[in-house]
């Protein structure tokens, strides 16, 4: 415990791989269903976690987000609960494209917004301030109601940079910095009064035997 109130322990972890990753279209909040090696996945990371003491799970509503979290599920047995808050970032109109395509489309306004940090927005979608807001106040949300138990998070790899960038740096480096592996596990905590990083890129399947 730290100021006399139950620490809340957050692993955090993104969906596991669908067919728009493998044609590395972007999601953003439309869907498709995970690939075999997804759905084979998902259940190994339901082994790998069992290890750990869970109470629950949250995860986005997104069907690919819920898929991995009920494989995930089958071996852990917790209550599930679904948060559109733990959503991806809504890309607007470039939603379904490639990142060749939208390079191709529109070159100079892709430019201008890979650079924008935090004010990083897809015409006619959100930005990162946006997301950052609405999944802090959902992880805060659920500390405040099951404090001191261990959650695990099952979102989107925009939603897990958007958590670590803003509680490591308060920033949204374009191009440096903080890596995060996108297949990697991550640990948050919330001591009763913030809410912070503990440990990035804990582990990933690919180091368990």
């Amino acid at each position: 415990m730290e100021h006399g109130k139950p620490i809340t322990c957050f692993g955090l972890l993104r969906h596991e791989k669908t067919v728009w990753n493998q044609e590395k279209r972007i999601q953003g909040r439309k869907d498709s269903p995970l690939t075999s090696l997804g759905r084979r996945r998902a259940e190994k990371w339901g082994r790998r976690l069992e290890a750990y003491a869970w109470e629950r799970m949250i995860a986005s509503c997104a069907g690919r987000a819920m898929e991995t979290a009920l494989r995930v599920n089958e071996r852990l047995q917790v209550p599930l609960t679904m948060d559109p808050r733990l959503q991806e970032q809504d890309w607007g109109a470039w939603t379904g494209k490639t990142l060749g395509q939208v390079k191709a489309e529109a070159p100079e306004l892709l430019k201008g917004q890979e650079a924008a940090g935090w004010d990083f927005c897809p015409p006619g979608g959100e930005d990162r301030k946006q997301v950052w807001q609405r999944s802090r106040a959902a992880l805060l949300d659920a500390a405040a109601r099951w404090p001191g138990r261990n959650i695990l998070v099952i979102t989107h790899i925009g939603v897990v940079k958007v958590l670590l960038y803003g509680l490591c740096r308060g920033n949204f480096p374009a191009a440096e910095s903080l890596v995060i592996n996108p297949r990697s596990f991550h640990w948050l905590i919330h001591d009763g009064k913030s809410l912070r990083v503990k440990q990035i890129n804990a582990f990933t399947l690919e180091n368990e035997t």
